[in-house]
C-alpha cells in the first residue's frame, strides 16, 4: 500500500537526516568554548571556500600560469595575478553571506528575485561557459599523463573514473573532505618552483616596482584575460554559494567562511605563483609559450629541473584538471537543479537526483570526448576558455551585487557600503578588461596606440 502524504504534511528526505546530523555536530562543537573545540569547528565548518579556490586553479589556469612564465617571466605577472586573488576573495565572501543568509543557491535566488528569464539565462550561460572549461580540463589531465606516455583515450578514461568515483558516497561532506585532500595536491607547484632555484631578489623587485606590460599587443591581452579569467569566474559564484547551502552553513558561521575562503585565496596564489616562478626559467631560454602543446611544458621543464621535478609537474596538471572537473560539472548540477526545481544535493541517492547526476555525468563525458579530436590546439583553447570566462563575468557580479544588497533577503549581513566599493571596482576592471579584449580584435591599431602611450 503506497501511503500519499497530507499537503501540510512535512515530508523528511534522506537530504535533510543528513544535513541534520552534519549541524548536529555543529551545535555540539559551538557548547564549549575552548580552543580545542573552536579548532574542531572550524573544522567542521571550513571546506567551500578552499574548494572553490583551489579548483579555480584548474588546468586552464595552470596551463596559463605556465604560459604566462614561459613567456613573459615575473616581471608584470606575479603582482598582477596576486591582484586577481584578491579580486576573487572579494566576490566569494559575498557568495557565503549570500548561501549563509538565504539558503538558496545562485541560480535559484536569480530565479525567485528577477523572474524565470533571468533564472534560466544564468543558467544557460553558466552551463556553456561550465562545459567549454571542462574541456580544458580534461585537456589538462591529457597533457599531464602524456608526460608519463599514457595515450590520450586512457587519460580521458582516468579522468572519468576518479569523478565518477568521488560521487559514490552521497554525502556532501565525504565528497567534499575527499575532493580537498585532492585539491592539496595542487601545492605541489610550490616545490617544483624552489627546484628552478629562483632568484628571490627578483622576485621581491617585482612586487615592489611592478614593471609595465611588455608589448601591449593581442597576444599580451589575451594572456592578460587569460590569467584573469584563471581566477575569477562565474562557476566560482554558484559553486560556492550552492556548497555552502549543501552544507548547511547559517549567518552565524558567516566568520569560519570567510576564514575557510582566505585561507584557500591564500594557497591558491601560492600554487599559481609558483607555477609562473617555475615556468618563468623557459622565457630566457626564448622558448616560444605558443607551440607547447599536452606534455611539452613538463617536457620543456625537465632539462631545467630533472626527471622527478618535471613528472612533479605533469602530476599537478593532473590533479588540477580531475579536481576542477568535479566541482564544475557539480556546479552544473546544482544549477540546472536550482532552476528546474529538481532535487539538487550531493546527500541525495542516485535514484532520488537523477537528473543531478545525470546533468553532471553527462556534461564530463560530453566534454572528454571532445578532447580526444585529433589535432585540437589545446593551449590555444586552453587560453581562449579563460577570456570567455572573464567577458561572462560582468554580468554575474551585477546579479551577485543586486542580491547582496537586498535588505529583504540578507537582513542585518546586507553588504556594507566599504565592500560594495570594492565590488563595484572589481566589476569595472573587469569589465574594462573585456572592453580591451574587444579593442584588441576589432581595432589593433588602436590598442597598439594604447601601448604606445
Amino acid at each position: 500500500m503506497t501511503i500519499v502524504p497530507a499537503e501540510d504534511e512535512v515530508v523528511v528526505t534522506h537530504e535533510d537526516i543528513d544535513r541534520a546530523r552534519d549541524r548536529a555536530k555543529v551545535r555540539a562543537a559551538r557548547m564549549s568554548h575552548s580552543l580545542r573545540a573552536r579548532a574542531w569547528l572550524l573544522w567542521l565548518l571550513i571546506g567551500p571556500g578552499i574548494l572553490v579556490m583551489l579548483g579555480e586553479n584548474d588546468g586552464p589556469s595552470m596551463l596559463s600560469y605556465a604560459a604566462t612564465g614561459a613567456k613573459f617571466g615575473i616581471g608584470f605577472f606575479l603582482p598582477f595575478v596576486a591582484l586577481t586573488f584578491a579580486m576573487a576573495l572579494v566576490v566569494q565572501e559575498m557568495t557565503v553571506r549570500l548561501g549563509a543568509a538565504t539558503h538558496r543557491g545562485h541560480a535559484e535566488l536569480i530565479f525567485e528575485r528577477f523572474g524565470p528569464f533571468w533564472g534560466w539565462f544564468s543558467m544557460i550561460d553558466l552551463g556553456i561557459g561550465n562545459f567549454l572549461t571542462l574541456i580544458t580540463e580534461f585537456i589538462a589531465v591529457r597533457a599531464g599523463l602524456g608526460f608519463f606516455g599514457v595515450p590520450p583515450w586512457a587519460a580521458i578514461l582516468v579522468a572519468l573514473g576518479v569523478l565518477y568515483s568521488a560521487l559514490l558516497s552521497h554525502r556532501y561532506w565525504t565528497w567534499e573532505r575527499v575532493t580537498l585532500a585532492a585539491a592539496a595536491f595542487n601545492l605541489i607547484f610550490i616545490p617544483v618552483a624552489l627546484m628552478t632555484h629562483p632568484h628571490w631578489g627578483a622576485v621581491g623587485h617585482a612586487f615592489v616596482t611592478w614593471k609595465p606590460l611588455p608589448h601591449l599587443n593581442q597576444d599580451t591581452v589575451l594572456i592578460v584575460l587569460s590569467n584573469i579569467g584563471a581566477t575569477v569566474t562565474p562557476w566560482m559564484l554558484f559553486f560556492q554559494q550552492s556548497a555552502t547551502v549543501d552544507k548547511g552553513l547559517t549567518t552565524k558561521d558567516i566568520h569560519f567562511g570567510r576564514i575557510d575562503t582566505l585561507v584557500g585565496a591564500l594557497l591558491a596564489a601560492a600554487a599559481a605563483l609558483g607555477t609562473i616562478v617555475a615556468t618563468a626559467p623557459l622565457a630566457s631560454h626564448a622558448m616560444n609559450a605558443a607551440s607547447f602543446q599536452a606534455a611539452q611544458f613538463a617536457q620543456a621543464l625537465e632539462p631545467l629541473i630533472g626527471r622527478y621535478g618535471a613528472a612533479a609537474f605533469a602530476l599537478g596538471m593532473v590533479e588540477a584538471g580531475i579536481v576542477a572537473s568535479i566541482t564544475i560539472s557539480t556546479s552544473s548540477a546544482y544549477a540546472f537543479g536550482e532552476v528546474a526545481r529538481k532535487p539538487h544535493s550531493l546527500n541525495l541517492p542516485v535514484n532520488q537526483g537523477k537528473s543531478f547526476y545525470a546533468v553532471l555525468g553527462l556534461c564530463a563525458a560530453a566534454a572528454a570526448g571532445i578532447v580526444l579530436i585529433p589535432g585540437l590546439p589545446l593551449v590555444f583553447v586552453v587560453l581562449v576558455v579563460n577570456v570567455v570566462a572573464v567577458l561572462a563575468m560582468p554580468p554575474a557580479l551585477v546579479f551577485l551585487y543586486l542580491l547582496v544588497n537586498d535588505k529583504q533577503i540578507m537582513g542585518d549581513v546586507k553588504s556594507p557600503r566599504l565592500a560594495n566599493v570594492v565590488a563595484g571596482a572589481v566589476v569595472v576592471v573587469l569589465t574594462a578588461a573585456g572592453v580591451l579584449y574587444g579593442l584588441s580584435v576589432v581595432t589593433p591599431q588602436a590598442l597598439a596606440w594604447l601601448g604606445a602611450r
